[in-house]
């Protein structure tokens, strides 16, 4: 695979059939010139609210060691974080760490989607491209995402010289953490001094989401501030991971087909046509008490939400043409919902939480003149449409 630099990632060569992908999500602290320094002094970019210090060149090296392709992105954390869903509060940060951020101030709807889609989706699509390419290579990927930690927190010192993050995918972090333990030299954390179960995150979009075993590697900043120590570092995870890669009772990737051994339970196998469903002779209706379908339907709406934003290609008359209804319904829905336990919203604001901005912003951005054959087909499925 060639290496590609875009203005917003950096794609490093390697085998397509290498097993893994490397990624690293806060690679740089550089901003684009018309943002200048989001008013921030120069001496706030350097610190770790900007980026993750070490993990680039840690990957670099890495990715040169192991053969794998790595993706990396150019901007810092601070312009839109790439390792964050959507509909994130802390995509685009005010406060970092007690430091305002001026720039971020008074981003609006339109400033946050012009972000999203110059940088945060390029970035997402670079590595889908690289997964992609893994597959039609006939090896399933496993993702490693190389992160960093500051050696302490609010004036209290932190442990880990490492630590590994995870949500409920094994296959790469249980088995890694095994290794890293067997260095002896190591403090290693699990999910410390964060979690690894974050929807919406970098791995959860490539990793859970279509099936492929991943992980999180963090390293303490203070072990990677320098080029010793990143040499050091990447030489290590170098030979822990070749060690994984060559072990034939591992199940990294998603070789096997449902029914045969090797594939966790729980687990969706994925191949080169993306993640298979799991097949259930005689399938029952799941029961769940109030409070967890609840929270089902409610993560399975913001994914429904999040998929609409990001196909503005998919104009509402075409959704009432074949579905019988558009964003307005879910809309009008949301409004009547919130309205029937006291949470009064009006039609724009309810508007504004399906689009993802105004919803006069949306028209004037997305969308287009209907066709007279779309016009036709709406008028024909009227009566049927609620």
């Amino acid at each position: 695979m060639e290496g590609v630099v875009a203005e917003a990632f950096e794609v490093l060569p390697g085998r397509a059939d290498c097993g893994l992908v490397i990624l690293c999500d806060h690679a740089g602290n550089a901003l684009p010139e018309a943002y200048g320094t989001l008013g921030l002094p120069e001496t706030q970019l350097k610190r770790h609210i900007a980026y993750d210090i070490g993990a680039a060149e840690v990957t670099r090296r890495l990715s040169h060691a192991l053969g794998a392709p790595a993706v990396l992105t150019r901007y810092s954390r601070l312009l839109i974080d790439p390792n964050r869903g959507i509909d994130d509060p802390t995509l685009i940060m005010r406060l970092s760490d007690g430091a305002i951020v001026p720039g971020n101030r008074h981003v609006d709807a339109a400033e946050r989607q012009r972000r999203i889609e110059r940088y945060y989706r390029p970035y997402h699509a670079a590595i889908e491209q690289v997964i992609e390419a893994g597959l039609a290579a006939g090896v399933p990927p496993a993702i490693l995402s190389i992160h960093s930690f500051t050696e302490s927190w609010k004036g209290v010192a932190r442990p880990w010289h490492v630590s590994v993050l995870w949500d409920r995918d094994p296959r790469l972090a249980r088995p890694l953490l095994d290794l890293l333990y067997a260095e002896n030299d190591l403090i290693v954390g699990e999910n410390e001094p964060y979690t690894g179960q974050y929807e919406g995150d970098t791995l959860w979009q490539h990793g859970t989401e279509r099936g492929l075993a991943h992980a999180i590697v963090e390293i303490r900043q203070d072990l990677i501030r320098d080029e010793a120590g990143q040499e050091v570092w990447a030489t290590r995870l170098a030979r822990v991971l070749r060690a994984l890669l060559a072990r034939p009772d591992l199940t990294l990737n998603f070789r096997t087909v449902v029914g045969q051994q090797g594939v966790p339970a729980g687990l969706p196998p994925a191949g080169p046509a993306g993640p298979a469903r799991h097949i259930r002779e005689k399938a029952q209706m799941p029961t769940f008490d109030d409070k967890t379908r609840a929270e089902i339907e409610a993560a399975a709406f913001r994914k429904l939400l999040s998929h609409l934003r990001q196909r503005t290609d998919v104009q509402n008359i075409d959704l009432m043409n074949l579905a019988g209804f558009c964003r307005n319904c879910l809309a009008n829905w949301y409004q009547e919902a919130a309205n029937a336990v006291g949470q009064m919203l009006s039609k724009d604001e309810a508007r504004e939480i399906i689009y993802g901005m105004p919803y006069k912003d949306w028209q004037a951005k997305y969308q287009k003149e209907a066709t007279p054959e779309q016009k036709a087909r709406f008028e024909k499925a009227k009566p049927h449409q609620h």
